[in-house]
């Protein structure tokens, strides 16, 4: 079976062709056709001779994922099913966000890639699609970084512009995945790569302290979401199972540890259920959370799933929370759905048709 050049570094293809009496320089080429051009097959790599491209197609395969189905929103969110070497299928999202407010600097349209790290998911959050599905693996950097490509292509074809932003928010615990994300964010923001700033990409996670620990320690330069959705451990047991061994206190110290060593301000999410964690007490609580650790709030909009009997929070309600936590001096964002009608929002992915 051929070996997936993607998964060797510079140096051992280095010593490879340099065993095949090629040039050592020639790993450089290939691997910036790999992570910078983004190739797709070693007929692509014009700047090799044929005879080296032969050699490499002999030894070695490049797994590109294909786009299995693309549904458009009424809205204009584009979410894709994207086939995976082995035939599994993971789903990503292209969010343009094309009111004038939400341009960025230079004018130009924001346009957010949602990507996934896990083909299902091993949490089992009551609320969320993906949490109803068994976890078969985990993706390799390549596919996640072929899910940001793939994305940006949509995102230059659809409205003349590239992503702007990533968010590492599909299907999994990016977390419980940890070595191939950070790779993914090191190909995606490496000079050798794409090149995109580290502060436009964004991970979340429903809270594994260990690993938020150890983001610390790696000192990394994108940011950090937190799924949060109660700050009360009885009620978050209730929805977040991972909540039983990753408790509120736990998390809150992790959390800190994560500040200290980065300086990175951290995203709590937060959808409101009705008549289950959006009263004016649960705002008590989520306020003096953030006390422990600098932190901006991003108030979700639920997004229905046949698996579950939540409901989303009337509008009222939203206003009275919000309004509690900014009277305490909270920044609070609340963030309308996109992609509802394609089960392309926040919570509704599972790979299904």
């Amino acid at each position: 079976m051929k070996q997936d050049i993607r998964k060797t570094t510079p140096a051992q293809l280095k010593d490879w062709l340099t065993q095949q009496g090629e040039q050592g320089f020639r790993a450089k080429q290939v691997h910036e056709w790999l992570w910078k051009k983004s190739a797709r097959s070693f007929e692509q790599m014009t700047n090799l001779s044929l005879s080296t491209r032969d050699l490499l197609n002999a030894h070695f395969e490049i797994r590109p994922l294909t786009i299995a189905e693309e549904q458009r929103s009424n809205d204009g969110t584009i979410k894709s099913s994207f086939r995976l070497f082995d035939g599994n299928l993971v789903e990503g999202v292209l969010i343009p966000a094309l009111r004038n407010s939400d341009q960025e600097r230079d004018g130009a349209p924001r346009m957010t890639a949602c990507v996934s790290s896990q083909v299902g998911c091993s949490l089992t959050c009551k609320f969320c699609a993906t949490g109803y599905m068994d976890r078969k693996r985990n993706l390799d950097a390549a596919e996640i970084y072929d899910q940001v490509v793939a994305i940006d292509r949509q995102a230059k074809e659809n409205y003349d512009a590239p992503l702007s932003n990533i968010v590492y928010m599909g299907m999994g615990e990016p977390l419980l995945n940890y070595k191939n994300v950070l790779e993914s964010v090191d190909r995606i923001t490496s000079p050798d790569g794409l090149g995109m700033s580290p502060k436009r990409i964004t991970v979340s996670t429903a809270g594994i302290a260990k690993m938020i620990r150890q983001l610390g320690d790696d000192a990394v330069k994108f940011n950090l979401a937190l799924s949060l959705h109660a700050a009360n451990d009885q009620k978050r047991d209730q929805i977040m199972p991972i909540n039983e061994s990753n408790t509120l206190d736990v998390l809150g110290d992790a959390l800190g540890y994560f500040y200290k060593k980065t300086g990175t301000r951290i995203t709590f999410e937060y959808i409101l259920f009705y008549n289950f964690n959006d009263t004016v007490q649960d705002a008590q609580e989520l306020w003096k959370f953030t006390k422990r650790v600098p932190a901006k709030i991003n108030i979700i909009e639920y997004n229905p799933i046949a698996e579950a009997n939540f409901k989303n929070t009337d509008p009222q309600t939203l206003d009275k929370f919000a309004g509690f936590l900014e009277s305490k001096g909270v920044t609070v964002n609340v963030r309308r759905s996109r992609g509802k009608d394609i089960d392309a929002a926040c919570g509704q992915l599972a790979g299904k048709k």
